[in-house]
């Protein structure tokens, strides 16, 4: 038996990147999956996990950012499976723009997708979580914010820092019904948002930015998606039963370097 085998996860951000990483390492360990996405291609994911794994998978097409319909698919989910186990709250937005000339509509944009929508899908999915007897969620912070910083990222910074208090105090709230929450903390990952922040960067030449990512890391890569996967995987299961109100970082030790030209 596998370690999710009979667990139910649902995945917000799943058509693609991280989320759909999520979703497929999830579906390898034997859950069942609730997907849900903006894109329609979440149902494209959907079918070729379930094809692939032999998992049941329920596909929705569904903003985070509306708190009814959050409730609509948690409660549909509950009605399919009977049970929900596990939560990652992994959609978000980055969009790059310096402080003194972004738009309150760019910093709504971070506020609304990235903590707000982890807000309301908990708030969704965590009654049926104790009903089930207890589970995991797992949400998906990032370095950035709490830990570094580079310029242009002041609104997303705020929203990834903010999910780690959010993170710790529904730690706190939520042991006593058997569930744990944990906050996965990525460097660089080679998913699209990385390909959008680098052609925001250089339109003319987003592969150099990568590739300048890349040299300034210890390990000299970017992160691969299915690294985060595995992660996640273990913090929804059994093997991690006492890790709770983490924050942990996975970043090829990219945060511990202080500069990258100092030093011998």
């Amino acid at each position: 038996m596998s370690k999710l085998t009979g667990r139910v996860a649902l995945i917000t951000g799943a058509s693609k990147g991280m989320g759909k990483s999520h979703a497929t390492i999830y579906a390898k360990y034997g859950a069942n999956l609730i997907l849900v996405d903006l894109d329609e291609s979440v149902h494209e994911v959907a079918a070729d996990i379930q094809k692939q794994y032999g998992v049941e998978v329920l596909a929705q097409v569904c903003d985070v950012t509306d708190p009814q319909a959050m409730r609509l698919i948690a409660d549909k989910g509950m009605q399919r499976f009977g049970k929900l186990n596990a939560l990652v709250c992994n959609a978000g937005v980055c969009r790059f723009a310096r402080f003194l000339d972004s738009s309150d509509a760019e910093l709504d944009l971070h506020i609304n997708v990235n903590i707000k929508g982890a807000w309301h899908t908990a708030r969704a999915v965590l009654p049926h979580m104790i009903e089930s007897g207890g589970g995991a969620v797992v949400v998906m912070s990032s370095i950035t914010g709490d830990m570094t910083a580079d310029p242009g990222e002041v609104a997303y910074a705020l929203s990834k820092s903010a999910l780690i208090g959010f993170t710790k105090a529904l730690a706190v709230e939520m042991a006593p019904y058997n569930i744990r929450v944990n906050a996965i903390c990525p460097g660089f990952v080679l998913t699209p948002m990385a390909d959008q922040v680098a052609r925001q960067v250089n339109p003319d030449d987003p592969e150099s930015v990568l590739v300048e990512l890349a040299k300034a890391i210890p390990m000299k890569r970017l992160a691969r998606p299915d690294e985060i996967g595995e992660l996640s995987a273990f913090l929804a299961s059994e093997e991690s039963s006492y890790i709770n109100g983490a924050q942990i970082v996975i970043d090829g030790a990219s945060s511990i370097t202080e500069t990258v030209s100092v030093g011998i």
